[in-house]
């Protein structure tokens, strides 16, 4: 889709002006309203150079209305098509011009560019090779792209490169290589050629939404509608600047505003599917399911191949207890995003329901065997085995989803052997996605010397991919190198900021005992992506650790709105939070709420047991703080809750003990109490 972006007005614009200038000192005699058409097609002209495509189209229209059989008209009206990214009636009118006299050897430019946006770019190339000189720039953006459709990346760039060398100050080609080398991943790259297009021509709305899509990566969401809303002020019915900034605007949880934008998406082009698949994204957001899918239906299958047209269409199929078609379009979305975690867990639990145990076992597996595996995928692991009948497996994995803490993260694994790995590197040495694959082998292997090297010559060698410093930090966490790898992912978040690479950046300080640049690089990531899960569920565990209560409700509070009842975690730190808020009678009503889902999970059953603590109930309280830490004696929180306990029942040694193995954990935040608690005690401090 990204290769199918309006081509912007350079050479051919002066072009047409002149043939216009010319053809009114002509002074031919014309039918009645000669003099109407060319006013018209003038001020066409003029909003089209200033980027209001949308009225130089009803201006072009009206030229022909006025004067049916003036060629020039059709071929203006044939390249404001092209703007608007309409192949098909480009084509048509151009078949017009043609009739009406226009010389059709100074259209090769334009019907190449027709029939790329009609999705045949073999055919594209071939035409824009017959251009006269004098159209050479837009003919040699049109093979540039119809290269980048054809999957050749490095092609449309050296394209694109020749002719910025001989025309640099070209806005239009320099935002058509920014698209080519945001599609081929050199984010860094994108951004300065965007940021030249923009300079060069303040009316490039092309580049303006490109910047868009660019700074919502780079700064976050919020940061990026301003760039959409500047091309849309100026055309207002600009439909790739529409789409980007409904998308935009419902991450950032602004759906009214994201409906009212998809709905004027839809009177510029009616029928657009990508309307229609983002209201339908929407629906199935509040839960309106039928509405989903009688939208997607009105895409007529456009965006089937699509990865969040296929992660919708599955949850529709699921919905509707269609798991075959659920798995079906999940498998294909799992094959091509094999790292898609989420995505996964989807296929695993249709996959389930549909009896296939072994197939969700299968799909699971290099989530299941990671250090930090979440406890749904390790639930759905048990459940997979308890349905094959090794019961023994199913409680091993049981018991490991009821473990509060996790190892530490590891890249994605691979199934393929290292020499087969190396052996792909080596032949197509400038093909990154091998060489990360080839890394991660490494990893896998245990060779972390051999994996940094791989890791520093692929950063240095794509310096603008945000993946190759994110690979470089990734080897660098597993060598526990944590100071290094926070600059590595700096340099990441500086192309782009997104969510993994902010989880990154922010376990890299945490562990390197930087917990506030940490708290800075969360604060700034959420004031952009204010509905993002993983990062408000991170600042609640912090805003708890720090005491700062009130805000802690407020943020696990909005999380719960989100993500519904049925999170034991979310429920337990809100009974903390609670309890911390001196309201431990709230408190008990999620800590037993959280207990109910998870009976095993030491930090559900310690919050069910602190908060009949906190209200006096120290008996039963005992046993659920005894029985949380002994499922997870490591925890430190849990060790100095039963600590206490045992102070208040008067049975020092045991607290004294409790206490101290809390204070033993490096990580353990509460030390000032626990110190004071032991002096209480009478115990003096080792």
């Amino acid at each position: 889709m990204r290769n199918r972006r309006p081509l912007m007005i350079a050479g051919s614009l002066s072009i047409l002006a002149a043939a216009l200038i010319a053809f009114a000192s002509t002074g031919s005699a014309r039918a009645a309203g000669a003099a109407d058409a060319r006013l018209e097609l003038s001020r066409s002209l003029g909003l089209l150079h200033a980027g209001n495509i949308s009225a130089a189209r009803r201006h072009a229209q009206a030229a022909i209305k006025a004067d049916p059989g003036w060629g020039l008209a059709h071929a203006v009206l044939a390249r404001i098509y092209l703007a608007l990214e309409d192949g098909v009636a480009a084509e048509g009118e151009l078949g017009r011009a043609r009739d009406a006299g226009f010389d059709i050897e100074r259209a090769h430019q334009l019907y190449a560019h027709a029939w790329l946006l009609q999705g045949d770019p073999k055919r594209a190339i071939a035409e824009a090779g017959k251009a006269e000189p004098r159209f050479a720039g837009y003919a040699l953006r049109v093979g540039a792209r119809a290269l980048a459709a054809q999957g050749d990346l490095p092609g449309a760039q050296q394209t694109l490169a020749r002719l910025l060398a001989v025309a640099p100050r070209d806005s239009a080609a320099w935002s058509d290589l920014g698209r080519v080398r945001y599609t081929s991943g050199d984010t860094a790259g994108a951004i300065d050629a965007a940021t030249r297009a923009i300079a060069l021509d303040g009316n490039n709305i092309e580049a303006l939404t490109l910047r868009g899509e660019l700074v919502r990566g780079q700064y976050g969401l919020v940061a990026a509608l301003p760039w959409f809303e500047a091309a849309l002020k100026h055309d207002a019915y600009y439909h790739p600047a529409l789409i980007e900034y409904a998308a935009t605007l419902g991450d950032a949880g602004r759906y009214a505003d994201m409906l009212e934008a998809t709905r004027h998406a839809l009177a510029a082009r009616p029928g657009s599917p990508q309307a229609f698949y983002l209201q339908a994204v929407l629906a199935a957001r509040a839960g309106n399911y039928d509405l989903s899918r009688s939208l997607m239906e009105r895409t007529a299958g456009k965006l089937d191949g699509l990865p969040g047209a296929m992660l919708l269409g599955g949850v529709l199929s699921y919905q509707a207890g269609a798991y075959e078609q659920a798995i079906e379009q999940w498998r294909g979305l799992v094959g091509r995003q094999p790292m898609n975690l989420s995505v996964r867990r989807l296929l695993a639990t249709a996959l389930l329901r549909s009896g296939d145990a072994k197939s969700a076992l299968d799909v699971l597996r290099p989530i299941a065997l990671r250090g930090d595996a979440d406890s749904y995928t390790l639930s759905l692991v048990a459940r997979a085995f308890e349905r094959t009948g090794e019961r023994d497996w199913s409680s091993r994995f049981l018991d490991r989803a009821a473990w509060p803490a996790h190892g530490g993260s590891t890249p994605f694994g691979t199934d393929d052997s290292l020499p087969v790995l190396g052996n792909a590197a080596n032949d197509a040495p400038d093909d990154p996605v091998l060489r990360l694959d080839y890394l991660r082998g490494l990893i896998d292997a245990g060779d972390t010397g051999a994996a940094l090297g791989q890791a520093q010559a692929l950063a240095r060698d794509h310096p603008g991919a945000p993946a190759a410093q994110l690979a470089l930090g990734d080897v660098l966490m597993v060598m526990k190198r944590y100071g290094d790898a926070a600059t590595a992912y700096a340099r990441a978040a500086d192309a782009r900021f997104d969510e993994p690479t902010m989880l990154r950046a922010v376990d890299a300080l945490d562990r390197g005992g930087r917990r506030q640049e940490a708290a800075n690089v969360l604060a700034l990531f959420l004031s952009q992506n204010p509905q993002s899960i993983a990062g408000q569920r991170l600042a609640a565990h912090w805003q708890i650790a720090g005491g700062d209560w009130d805000t802690a409700i407020d943020t696990l509070e909005g999380l719960r709105g989100q993500i519904g009842n049925r999170d034991g975690a979310l429920l337990a730190e809100l009974a903390y939070a609670y309890i911390g808020d001196d309201d431990p009678d709230t408190g008990l009503v999620y800590a037993r709420a959280a207990y109910r889902l998870a009976p095993m999970n030491p930090v559900a059953t310690d919050a069910y047991g602190w908060a009949l603590y906190q209200q006096g109930n120290t008996g039963p309280a005992l046993q659920l703080l005894e029985k949380a830490a002994s499922i997870a004696p490591e925890h430190s929180v849990l060790r100095w809750h039963l600590g206490q306990a045992y102070a208040d029942l008067g049975r020092k040694a045991e607290a004294v003990s409790q206490i101290k193995a809390a204070l033993a954990d490096p990580g353990f935040d509460d030390r000032n109490a626990a110190i004071a608690a032991l002096k209480a005690l009478g115990t003096p401090i080792a």
